[in-house]
């Protein structure tokens, strides 16, 4: 199993400094196989600004986060973060302790936090939102679901899907994830 494709189609919009992190899960028949393709990607990554990570390991799938590190922890210092996600059992405004509790109540349950939605750049209203009205109701939906400024959100989803299909047909003509992944 080779990381590439899925890095392309799901975390393009990341790649290209537009959001700060992406997320998708991966079958998995050998983790060790799939930790050692991470460090690779992580080599690589550095230099760029971006990080890949394991957030939740199954028997046969794990859930991957590709993340600017930059981007997360601008996100962390937002007016109103910190107090949210107090609420959460987060301490402080590290993203590596940030992403530590992330990683811990993601193996306590099946089901995601609702506070995932900071840690990929959501904007902490339509997070909110989300969790009052129980993921119903909101104004429109697209990379998440929007219950604030959905013009604004609408705008964003259109970029992040304008991306993908650049980043996919340039991968396609042989560009490399490397060669398409914008340093920061």
């Amino acid at each position: 199993m080779s990381l590439e494709k899925y890095l392309i189609e799901h975390c393009a919009p990341t790649l290209a400094s537009l959001k700060t992190a992406s997320m998708f899960c991966v079958p998995v028949t050998d983790h060790q196989e799939l930790e050692t393709q991470i460090q690779i990607w992580n080599k690589h990554f550095h230099k760029k600004g971006l990080f890949i990570q394991v957030l939740r390991r199954r028997k046969t799938n794990a859930l991957i986060y590709v993340c600017r590190s930059s981007h997360l922890q601008s996100d962390l210092q937002r007016p109103g973060v910190a107090e949210f996600l107090t609420e959460f059992g987060y301490s402080g405004l590290d993203a590596k302790d940030s992403l530590s509790r992330l990683k811990s109540r993601l193996e306590q349950s099946d089901s995601f936090p609702h506070e995932i939605g900071v840690f990929l750049g959501y904007p902490l209203d339509d997070v909110i939102g989300f969790i009052q009205h129980g993921g119903k109701n909101c104004a429109c939906t697209g990379c998440w679901k929007v219950y604030c400024n959905p013009c604004e959100a609408v705008k964003t989803f259109e970029r992040y899907r304008k991306c993908r299909r650049i980043y996919t047909r340039l991968w396609n003509q042989g560009r490399s994830v490397l060669q398409l992944t914008v340093a920061a």
